[in-house]
């Protein structure tokens, strides 16, 4: 079970949300009060959303905030990283 869900992760977070979410309904109810949270997640910000239904079912407290951080940094960094690797095909304005 725990390479399936490396190899999940490694196809990226997204893959990881829609397999996780067939195998395991009931925890994503949980976690989420309405489904369009859990939408939003998906398109935005998805290593914070799988962090979040990770550590919610027993309350997010302590070292929990810790995980929460470690998927908003993912999805920063995913976001501003492209940005970054494609500085190179801004034309100049020389």
């Amino acid at each position: 079970m725990c390479c399936i869900v490396a190899a999940l992760f490694a196809f990226g977070p997204r893959a990881a949300i829609l397999v996780w979410w067939l195998v395991d309904q009931i925890r994503w109810n949980q976690a989420f009060d309405s489904f369009l949270w859990a939408v939003v997640g998906f398109l935005i910000a998805p290593w914070t959303t799988l962090m979040y239904v990770l550590v919610f079912p027993g309350g997010i407290d302590g070292f929990d905030w810790i995980w929460l951080g470690i998927g908003v940094a993912f999805d920063l960094f995913s976001w501003s990283g492209g940005a970054y690797s494609n500085r190179n095909r801004i034309a100049s304005y020389r």
